[in-house]
C-alpha cells in the first residue's frame, strides 16, 4: 500500500488509544516519518506489542499505560512525554471505546464509560497538552471521529454515536480558541476500516468495500506535516464515501 511520505524528524507525537487498529497504524505512521512517540493504551499488553513494533523498525517511543479519562492520569502521560522527549508538537486523541448496545437496553455504565473516554478523555488530554503548546510556540492536535459522528446512525451504539458528534463539536470549539496560540486543531472521521468490533456492521459505502486503518494514516500525516499549516477546524472524512450516503 503506498504511504505519504512526510518528515517529522525532531517532532514528538503524543497517540492515545495506540494499542490496536487505527490507533497503532498511526503510532507506526507517524514512528516511520521521523516522529518520537509517547504511546497510552488501557491494555499494557496491546500497548507494549507497539512499543516493540515501533522499536523493531528502529523508531524512538516510550510507552504510559493509563485511563485518558482519570486526568491524573491524563497529566501524567503529558509528563512521561516531556520527560523523555522535551517538548510535545502533536496530540492525536484515538482512544475510543465502542459498545453496539440498544439504546432501550443500554446499561448505563457502558453508556457512561463511552462518554468518559471518548469525549471527557479527548477534553483533558486537549486541555492539559493546549496549555503546554502554547508555551511551547504551538502545536497539532488531531482528533480522530466517525463518519457516524458527523450525520447518520448505526443500527446500535447511542453512546457510540452521541461521544464521537461530541468529539467533533470538541474539534471546532478548541480549534476556535487554540488557534490564536499557534494550535491546529482538526478531526478524521472514519468508517469501514476494517475494526474487530465494527466488522458486524456491512460497508454500506459508495466503494462497496472495507479499508483498513492504514488508509486513514496517510491523511492524519498530510494535516500533521506542515503542508497543511493553513488548515483549521476541519473535518476530512476517510471512510469510502459513507458520508455522502
Amino acid at each position: 500500500m503506498a504511504q505519504l511520505s512526510v518528515d517529522l524528524s525532531g517532532q514528538t507525537a503524543i497517540v492515545t488509544g495506540a494499542g490496536v487498529g487505527l490507533g497503532r497504524a498511526v503510532a507506526l505512521g507517524l514512528a516511520r516519518s521521523g516522529a518520537r512517540l509517547v504511546l497510552n493504551d488501557i491494555n499494557p499488553d496491546k500497548l507494549d506489542e507497539t512499543l516493540e513494533l515501533i522499536q523493531s523498525e528502529g523508531g524512538q517511543a516510550v510507552a504510559f499505560q493509563g485511563d485518558i479519562s482519570n486526568r491524573f492520569q491524563a497529566s501524567a502521560l503529558i509528563e512521561r512525554g516531556r520527560d523523555a522527549y522535551g517538548r510535545l508538537h502533536l496530540l492525536v486523541n484515538g482512544a475510543a471505546v465502542y459498545k453496539a448496545d440498544p439504546l432501550l437496553s443500554a446499561d448505563e455504565w457502558d453508556i457512561r464509560r463511552q462518554v468518559e473516554v471518548n469525549i471527557v478523555g479527548a477534553f483533558f488530554m486537549t486541555q492539559l497538552v493546549a496549555r503546554v503548546m502554547k508555551d511551547e510556540g504551538g502545536g497539532t492536535i488531531i482528533n480522530l471521529s466517525a463518519s457516524v459522528g458527523h450525520g447518520g446512525s448505526l443500527e446500535a451504539g447511542a453512546g457510540y454515536v452521541a461521544s464521537k458528534a461530541a468529539v467533533l463539536g470538541l474539534t471546532r470549539q478548541s480549534a476556535r480558541e487554540l488557534a490564536p496560540h499557534g494550535i491546529r486543531v482538526n478531526a478524521l472521521c472514519v468508517a469501514h476500516l476494517g475494526e474487530p468490533d465494527m466488522l458486524s456492521i456491512p460497508p454500506v459505502n459508495l466503494l462497496g468495500q472495507r479499508g483498513t486503518p492504514e488508509d486513514a494514516v496517510g491523511a492524519l500525516l498530510f494535516l500533521a506535516s506542515d503542508a497543511a499549516r493553513f488548515i483549521v477546524g476541519q473535518v476530512l472524512h476517510v471512510d469510502g464515501g459513507d458520508w455522502l450516503g
